[in-house]
């Protein structure tokens, strides 16, 4: 189960209140956005002047441990300001087998979603071309269409805001299979989402809406999308280690760093991200912070000043005074200061950006393995927090709220959620019961939120500063959630605030009665296929006759048959969730098989033993049979409910292959 959660968070990678119904507000171009109770360090330090030697002393003493104990080969770190480099430098390997080191000039590595910027960047351009408009209904680009949603079309300020609707997408998403590549053209109309929020108004991640958002600079721009990024973004910059080609051109390749599991892993193969505009970007440090300085000099090289503001300064609208997207970029305030960043994960690879514009600085750090239980999330996120108290530190004085209240409030956020970066109308939605979000207390009556610990590099102490806010004392990250009519509405965090939220699980899906009943159907279902043939060899030992005839023998054998059935079916999801785990690309093709064998059996299974059940129920009472039959009949009956109810409410059935 927790190999499942993590999956689901990672997904979720790796993730409140409900968005403001009018539309999205631009920010003039020439005004930067003000601080509404931005998070700020525990103390009032002085600024450490960020040079070279101090920055890489500081590094040296933090980052060689932070891997070392994360289990991570190697990493590379990237930090410019004021137009130059502060620093570039890779720590361990690029190849452990061959003890390579990391070169951050040449050292390519997959930064993952963070190539996402990249893909927006070549909308910005396209929108100062006017090519795009970004409030017009994106299916004036497309060659296909997408349908409303409640009436309302998508727009590309939605894309750009992830919040265009559609839920999570997995089938044509990672592989290690070089054939799995496909074109724009004709990845698009074939993996279209459904949607399932109406746009502009929830937040949710998706990295088919960035697919999509390339295909459209595709078609207004005349250019394939690898041939655009490399003409109008790599070649303006000098981003001469860098490339979303897949596979790698042959004068690169040689320079790409291994991806590992951990350092004592087996190096991976190259990974083929589908939705290329997504995250197929290989680039080395040093690109990354030619990158950087681009953005930060007010998109020099790139952009006119005033696009580049429309695009920084942009703050949609977002769940209560937390973290929101700009365009592209999603903020992260700390100490006081709005960073605009970007985070980057594929299966190996995992990354982050951040740039804060008021103090010209911008931050990169790559690493090639999640490392140990998923450690690299813990390392980037203590890097950016670390990094900010010593050189951009700042104050404040939180608020308080009374200890009867925050325990009151507290008591109402514990529950089950639901993110809104999930599958909902297929059978990958199995996995959001597995992994469903839960909030608890702690023994002092705080809040504590189990799912998303792993992301920080120390334990979450959440207080309550205003009516439904809480900070973390350890990073300064505040949590805040949306009441309506006495009950959380919505909630989400600063680290995912702008991409997602969480809602309360609904009564039919809710893992707290639901997981506990299947897992008890489940015993119950087991009991009665196993007793089956230990009764039949008892019978034999003793010479015994069997106790039913006719149709009450054939209602108690068809129940056993698809009790039988039903362990099958959950052996197979089991077996495709097991394979999922080890590698997302085996569902996009070699799985196919047994994901329509189980969408078929399933359903047989469980409404087979249904039917089953309650005729053998029927027979027993009919024949007044003794009550531990009797008894047995009817847990058989009670237990096949959960299960049809599974089948049902999860799509565990179809031939629909969009997921």
């Amino acid at each position: 189960m927790r190999g499942i959660r993590k999956l689901m968070i990672g997904l979720a990678a790796l993730a409140a209140v409900p968005l403001m119904a009018q539309g999205p507000v631009v920010a003039p171009p020439a005004k930067k956005v003000e601080a509404p109770a931005a998070p700020v360090a525990k103390t009032a330090a002085a600024p450490v002047a960020l040079d070279k030697a101090d920055l890489e002393a500081w590094l040296d003493g933090y980052l060689p441990y932070a891997l070392e104990r994360g289990r991570i080969p190697g990493a590379v770190v990237v930090v410019v300001k004021d137009g130059q480099v502060v620093l570039e430098k890779g720590y361990g390997f690029s190849d452990v087998a061959k003890r390579a080191p990391v070169l951050p000039e040449t050292t390519l590595f997959r930064p993952g979603s963070v190539s996402k910027l990249f893909t927006w960047t070549a909308v910005m351009q396209q929108v100062e071309a006017g090519k795009i408009d970004l409030d017009k209904d994106v299916n004036t680009y497309l060659d296909f269409k997408i349908p409303a949603y409640q009436g309302k079309p998508i727009t590309m300020r939605n894309i750009m805001t992830h919040t265009a609707g559609f839920e999570e997408s997995v089938r044509y998403l990672i592989s290690s299979d070089p054939k799995a590549v496909m074109t724009l053209k004709k990845q698009m109309p074939l993996a279209l989402p459904e949607r399932v929020f109406a746009p502009g108004t929830t937040p949710a991640y998706s990295n088919y809406a960035t697919a999509l958002a390339g295909y459209i600079v595709e078609r207004t721009s005349g250019e394939d999308f690898d041939s655009y990024v490399e003409k109008h973004i790599f070649q303006p910059l000098g981003m001469a280690h860098s490339s979303f080609r897949q596979p790698l051109p042959a004068n690169l390749a040689p320079h790409m760093s291994k991806g590992y599991p951990n350092v004592t892993g087996k190096a991976q193969p190259f990974e083929m991200v589908i939705p290329a505009p997504a995250g197929s970007l290989s680039a080395s440090g040093a690109d990354m912070g030619k990158f950087m300085i681009a953005q930060l000099n007010d998109g020099a090289g790139l952009m006119k000043p005033e696009t580049t503001a429309m695009m920084h300064d942009y703050k949609a609208p977002g769940v209560g005074p937390l973290n929101s997207m700009a365009l592209g970029f999603y903020e992260q305030w700390v100490n006081g200061h709005r960073a605009i960043a970007h985070g980057g994960d594929t299966v190996w690879f995992h990354s982050y950006l951040w740039l804060f514009p008021d103090s010209d600085i911008g931050l990169y750090i790559s690493m090639n393995a999640p490392g140990q239980a998923g450690d690299a999330g813990a390392v980037r996120s203590a890097l950016f927090h670390k990094f900010a108290d010593r050189y951009l530190p700042g104050t404040e004085k939180p608020g308080t709220v009374d200890a009867k209240t925050a325990k009151a409030h507290a008591q109402m956020m514990v529950g089950h959620y639901v993110s809104s970066r999930g599958s909902f109308t297929n059978f990958l939605s199995l996995l959001g019961l597995f992994g469903q979000a839960q909030i608890t207390l702690t023994e002092d009556g705080k809040i504590t939120f189990p799912a998303l610990d792993g992301l920080g590099a120390g334990a979450r102490d959440w207080v309550e500063v205003e009516p439904f806010v809480w900070r973390d004392l350890g990073t300064n990250e505040r949590l805040a959630a949306v009441v309506k009519d006495g009950k959380v509405t919505r909630f989400s965090l600063d680290a995912g605030s702008p991409f997602m939220v969480f809602e309360p699980a609904p009564a039919g899906t809710n893992a707290a009665w639901l997981s506990p009943a299947l897992m008890l159907a489940l015993a119950i279902v087991t009991l009665a296929a196993l007793a089956w043939p230990v009764r039949a060899l008892v019978r034999r030992h003793y010479k015994s006759d069997f106790a039913l005839a006719g149709k009450s023998r054939r209602a108690y054998r068809l129940s056993r048959l698809f009790a039988w059935l039903v362990l099958a079916a959950v052996a197979g999801w089991f077996a495709l969730i097991a394979a999922f785990s080890a590698d997302i690309g085996s569902i996009g093709g070699p799985l196919d098989w047994l994901i329509h064998l189980l969408r078929i059996l399933t359903p047989i299974a469980t409404f087979g033993l249904l039917i089953a059940a309650v005729w053998h129920l029927v027979m027993t009472v009919r024949d007044k049979r003794r009550w531990t039959m009797k008894l047995g009949a009817v847990l058989l009956v009670l237990a096949a409910l959960p299960l049809v109810w599974v089948t049902l409410v999860f799509h565990l059935y179809g031939f629909d292959m969009v997921y």
